[in-house]
């Protein structure tokens, strides 16, 4: 019997820090004092060297849907594989501690939408498109087809109507 109460607490002393560590990294998703000019130049520069566009997220930590958005895509490899196949992803930090107000001002003030709001750029940093998160919704939760049409739709890949194409 004291085994099994061994291997119980044992198993119990293991599981806490790995939901901890789960739970730790959805409090960081979002960096209040990152300079996000900066990391924004960044990603576009290494967009363009891999043919991608960004993807800004933009909530925080603070936004229980920017937290759910983040775990859906994390969390399911066909996602995930598209999202890091097509695109550079950065979130953009939207807090009290700092709202980033100068760069959103250059996006359209995408804000409007609620949290999180996805911006697509090209790897120029053209604004492509700002998508309402909440139309990717389905009940407590994101849905996966809208999402996977969403990524592809503004990939970098995607078939452009013909009059968006300069000749």
């Amino acid at each position: 019997m004291k085994k099994y109460i061994w291997a119980l607490l044992l198993s119990i002393a293991f599981a806490i820090p790995a939901a901890h560590a789960q739970t730790h990294d959805l409090e960081h998703i979002y960096n209040p004092t990152a300079d996000a000019k900066a990391d924004m130049d960044a990603a576009l520069k290494q967009a363009a060297r891999e043919n991608k566009h960004v993807l800004l997220q933009i909530g925080g930590n603070w936004c229980i849907w920017c937290k759910r958005l983040y775990k859906f895509i994390e969390d399911d490899a066909a996602l995930k594989t598209a999202m890091n196949s097509s695109y550079v992803v950065y979130h953009l930090n939207y807090s009290k501690e700092n709202k980033n107000l100068p760069v959103l001002k250059e996006l359209g003030f995408p804000q409007r939408f609620g949290f999180p709001v996805l911006v697509v750029l090209d790897a120029k940093g053209n604004r492509l498109h700002t998508q309402n998160s909440g139309l990717l919704e389905a009940a407590d939760s994101y849905d996966k087809t809208k999402v996977q049409e969403f990524l592809k739709q503004w990939s970098p890949n995607a078939l452009l109507p013909s009059h968006y194409i300069n000749e």
